[in-house]
């Protein structure tokens, strides 16, 4: 995928998820997410701190200890103290812009926003449809990469195909899933685990569930 169509999905996810943060109701906003420990509002905070620049960056790193998990969750908790239309207005802000955090390629911008929709929406109990080409690009990247998903030691020796598009990764047996899904997996979210296919499914739902 060119750079100029993943910055149009990271655009039109942006707005999209905008308009989904601006019609939660007051306990929607406190309630858990998929992502330990963090309330749908840290999720929110989160996805409005995309632009954050290098100097703000390193001062957040030096406050963490150096610890980049603790530095992204304790932006996340101090930013959602602000007033929850906030998060919505900043996102809206970003369309358009192509500026993105220090050291990372223009497909964890589209990763962060494809997956954190979904961190968001799946313990409400709603739905948000995932486009197929766009969760292709990103689960490809997360898949290549070490840190932080480390997803091929993760998940071991397994063939990861997706039923509605033409992505595969990996060597293994075979583990079948719509691509969104599979781009939860190779992020680290367990909740899709019931809903794999494919004769590698039991084995890897075995060694996820049993670390």
């Amino acid at each position: 995928m060119d750079v100029d169509t993943i910055w149009a999905h990271v655009d039109q996810q942006r707005l999209e998820v905008a308009d989904l943060l601006d019609d939660l109701d007051a306990q929607e906003w406190e309630h858990p997410s998929l992502c330990t420990d963090w309330r749908v509002r840290d999720v929110a905070a989160h996805l409005a701190l995309a632009h954050t620049g290098a100097a703000q960056a390193l001062v957040d790193v030096v406050r963490s200890g150096g610890r980049f998990d603790v530095m992204i969750r304790d932006t996340a908790r101090r930013q959602a103290r602000r007033p929850v239309g906030e998060h919505a207005a900043r996102l809206r802000a970003m369309v358009g812009s192509r500026r993105r955090a220090p050291l990372v390629s223009p497909l964890e911008p589209l990763i962060d926003v494809l997956v954190h929709a979904q961190d968001v929406v799946r313990p409400l109990g709603r739905t948000r449809a995932v486009p197929p080409d766009a969760a292709a690009a990103a689960a490809e990247r997360a898949w290549s990469m070490g840190f932080p998903f480390r997803a091929q030691r993760r998940l071991g020796p397994v063939r990861l195909v997706a039923t509605d598009h033409a992505w595969t990764a990996g060597e293994g047996e075979e583990v079948r899933a719509p691509v969104g899904d599979l781009l939860l997996l190779v992020t680290g979210r367990d909740v899709v685990l019931p809903d794999l296919g494919g004769p590698g499914a039991d084995r890897l739902r075995t060694r996820l569930l049993s670390r």
